[in-house]
């Protein structure tokens, strides 16, 4: 597809703040973009749903979680391993102690209903283990900041760094990971397998790899509506994979993205958001590169698409997609809140806004 049909430029003006630390920042509006400052590297976001609060979570040593007030566009750090933040549960008691606020590195995040107004979050976290995090979100108190209680953690198998993670009704989790111990990021964007979805049921000791389930670059996860399977993104093929939860053997289908690389998936509404990077990136010299034997690290700004998968046709349909920011760069996530669309980036020290299309 050539560039001139898919990007454009969206015009949007106005400035965010935000207060990390206790001090107000400011991020400058870009052409395209306003900002959420102070959300260092946000890989992932999440919204609660049917209120205003955004979760974006920090892939950097100790950036933890941020709590986003959609109608402010403020933000603030979340969880700081308080007394009152810990309510422990025996399902997930893989961790002696909650995840040190200094070293809190989160990366993909579930949110999950479990109750009116209770929600359970899943982080991915690689700071000083390596683990799936497990919060209660309770926001049955409309005119109140959601709180956020953690309740345990469930350790990865020795040598495995999850990247996405996601959940069904019964508690069962499941998790990506990218590149599993003797491959690289070389070799998925060389097209060679080198991830794979690993799960852990209610009470079971450890995960355990789904066979059939490895792929480039096992990225962005999320569970079916019905429960009855699960959609993956091959990050080194550019597509969303499905797979049935009874029998992971062979995938049920197969979708790949249009010109752009998507990185994490999550529902709005019936359709599936995808969001990531454009892949032939002429201001980048093309597509990305591999030199003397090491994968690019797409430092380079690209421009990004965000686009809609309906699962029971596989149309894909672009929500939004534009040349690249001068200041924001590496989108890896999507949300819609309202009539805006919200970017995170697992490279940008903030959250961009802009009008939906």
């Amino acid at each position: 597809m050539r560039r001139a049909c898919l990007f454009a430029l969206a015009l949007l003006g106005g400035c965010a703040t935000v207060p990390p630390s206790g001090k107000v920042a400011t991020c400058p509006s870009t052409t395209q973009f306003s900002f959420v400052c102070g959300a260092m590297k946000p890989e992932d976001l999440a919204h609660i749903p049917d209120t205003p609060w955004v979760i974006a979570s920090g892939f950097a040593t100790g950036a933890g979680l941020k709590i986003i007030d959609s109608r402010t566009h403020r933000a603030t750090l979340w969880f700081h391993g308080v007394a009152a933040q810990i309510a422990r549960d025996p399902l997930y008691g893989d961790c002696a102690a909650p995840p040190d606020p200094a070293l809190f590195t989160a990366r993909g995040l579930s949110v999950r209903v479990v109750a009116p107004g209770e929600a359970r979050l899943l982080v991915v976290n690689h700071g000083g283990r390596e683990a799936i995090e497990v919060f209660a979100v309770d926001y049955r108190d409309p005119q109140a900041r959601p709180q956020l209680r953690w309740q345990g953690c469930l350790a990865m198998p020795q040598g495995h760094v999850a990247n996405s993670v996601a959940s069904y009704g019964d508690g069962t989790v499941i998790a990506t990971v990218l590149t599993r111990p003797g491959t690289s990021i070389t070799d998925f964007v060389q097209g060679r397998v080198t991830g794979g979805v690993y799960e852990r049921g209610p009470g079971e000791g450890a995960f355990r790899l789904l066979p059939g389930t490895e792929l480039p670059g096992n990225n962005g996860l999320e569970t079916a509506r019905d429960d009855s399977g699960f959609y993956v993104i091959a990050f080194g093929l550019r597509e969303v994979v499905a797979y049935a939860r009874r029998d992971t053997a062979q995938p049920l289908w197969r979708v790949q993205a249009p010109e752009f690389m998507p990185d994490n998936i999550h529902w709005d509404g019936d359709r599936l958001l995808l969001a990531g990077m454009v892949r032939d990136e002429p201001a980048c010299g093309g597509v990305r590169q591999i030199v003397n034997g090491v994968a690019d690290g797409m430092t380079c700004h690209r421009g990004y698409a965000v686009a809609q998968l309906d699962p029971l046709t596989r149309r894909v349909s672009l929500v939004a997609h534009s040349a690249p920011d001068p200041v924001f760069n590496g989108v890896s996530a999507a949300v819609i809140v309202g009539r805006k669309l919200w970017l995170g980036s697992y490279q940008a020290d903030r959250i961009a806004i802009r009008p939906l299309p």
